[in-house]
């Protein structure tokens, strides 16, 4: 069988020299009443079908990882988020008791 290359690892990451997944299947001969077939001809295209269905849950865990990592990056932020708001509130609390202090400073 000739191995094309994975998802992961195309053989080439040029998309016009890419074999088109899809298309595979289009290039087959429609189904008629007499089966103009041979059997090797069904067995590639059965083997290419299998290779497909390989490939859909690596497909599909890579689509899985992005998601959880992309909820992992949205959690830091609002962490990120809560922690500077709450810097700020301590900055602002800090900026008042030194302005309270200057005024009665100054008016002694």
């Amino acid at each position: 069988m000739n191995i094309i290359g994975t998802i992961d690892r195309p053989k080439t990451h040029e998309p016009k020299k890419q074999v088109p997944t899809m298309q595979l299947f289009l290039t087959e001969p429609p189904a008629t009443g007499t089966s103009s077939r041979t059997t090797s001809g069904a067995t590639t295209s059965r083997q290419n079908r299998t290779r497909e269905m390989q490939l859909i849950p690596e497909a599909m865990a890579r689509a899985h990882m992005h998601e959880r990592l992309s909820e992992a990056e949205s959690e830091r932020r609002a962490v990120r988020l809560v922690a500077a708001r709450r810097l700020q509130r301590r900055a602002e609390r800090a900026s008042l008791r030194a302005r309270r202090a200057l005024a009665i400073a100054v008016m002694q």
